[in-house]
């Protein structure tokens, strides 16, 4: 019996040592894209690697070789968004606080778009879900805004270089209008590589349209008058005003994620044109549409 016991427990200990054998061996041929990767954290103005420690406006989040971007698209057009979910081959659908986030593949990239609520909290709720839950590496922002330049035209098209919140005010505690306190910056960063993309693609695709990089300015008001338009041009020197951009570009911020809002102008900024809001937003859909698939598949 004791002879029995004893063959048994060598032929386990064999056993063991094979399956730990074989385990490395497979290890070693896994391919290198499903292999782990290391993600990395970029100075955007050195190039040098700067890891978790980098601050969110001076890094860029890049891939190891070989690894594809997933951008994380919130639309504000209902026709837009549609039309990218119809680009998309098997969309997995997932529904989270009131809102259907899409994913699947736009080409050769795996994206997810979205449409948010309107309004700042609704944007940053859509924000940290693409972080948390889709972990997407960029975002981008499309929708429409009001010009804040008088050589903008309806129908152009504005790349955020930062964004503010307009509506913040804590002047009573020393902080510039604006700025939001304990944090670290007024303006959020938008990135730089994402931009040069965005305006190198539309013009490509939309060869018709003027493209202005410049500051979008945010806030929970739908503005019209011409006194605060011109408050907001003196105050914050913006390009145009909307009600999402600058809540995206914080809640980006905050997660180290690189983001860039994109706006087809409404309005002129001193009024001074009108076009059919049916037919603005018909055009305004298709360049966004047209922008956003270039942009997906330049990332």
């Amino acid at each position: 019996m004791k002879k029995i016991k004893t063959r048994i427990g060598i032929l386990f200990i064999l056993l063991t040592v094979f399956t730990m054998f074989a385990s490395c061996l497979n290890d070693d041929d896994e391919p290198k894209d499903k292999q782990k990767t290391v993600t990395l954290y970029v100075s955007a103005t050195t190039g040098e690697r700067t890891g978790m420690t980098g601050t969110p406006h001076e890094c860029m989040l890049i891939k190891e070789k070989g690894e594809k971007t997933m951008l994380g698209i919130i639309g504000a057009m209902a026709e837009e968004v549609e039309q990218l979910k119809q680009d998309m081959a098997c969309p997995e659908v997932t529904k989270i606080a009131g809102m259907e986030f899409y994913k699947g593949r736009i080409g050769e990239k795996m994206t997810v778009v979205v449409r948010s609520g309107i309004g700042k909290v609704n944007a940053g709720v859509c924000v940290q879900i693409l972080v948390d839950r889709f972990g997407v590496d960029g975002i981008v922002n499309t929708g429409i805004a009001g010009s804040l330049h008088a050589e903008i035209n309806i129908g152009d098209m504005v790349l955020s270089t930062d964004a503010i919140q307009h509506d913040v005010d804590a002047t009573t505690f020393g902080y510039p209008l604006g700025k939001i306190p304990q944090m670290d910056v007024q303006a959020f960063p938008a990135d730089e590589k994402l931009r040069a993309l965005a305006k190198e693609c539309c013009h490509k695709v939309n060869p018709e349209l003027a493209v202005f990089e410049g500051r979008v300015l945010t806030g929970d008001q739908f503005i019209s008058s011409k006194e605060k338009k011109k408050w907001l041009i003196e105050t914050f020197d913006g390009y145009c005003t909307e009600m999402e951009g600058a809540a995206i570009a914080q809640a980006s911020y905050l997660n180290h994620v690189p983001f860039l809002i994109v706006r087809a102008i409404s309005d002129k900024a001193d009024d001074s044109a009108s076009m059919d809001y049916a037919e603005f937003e018909r055009l305004a859909v298709l360049h966004s549409v047209r922008l956003t698939r270039a942009l997906i598949q330049a990332c």
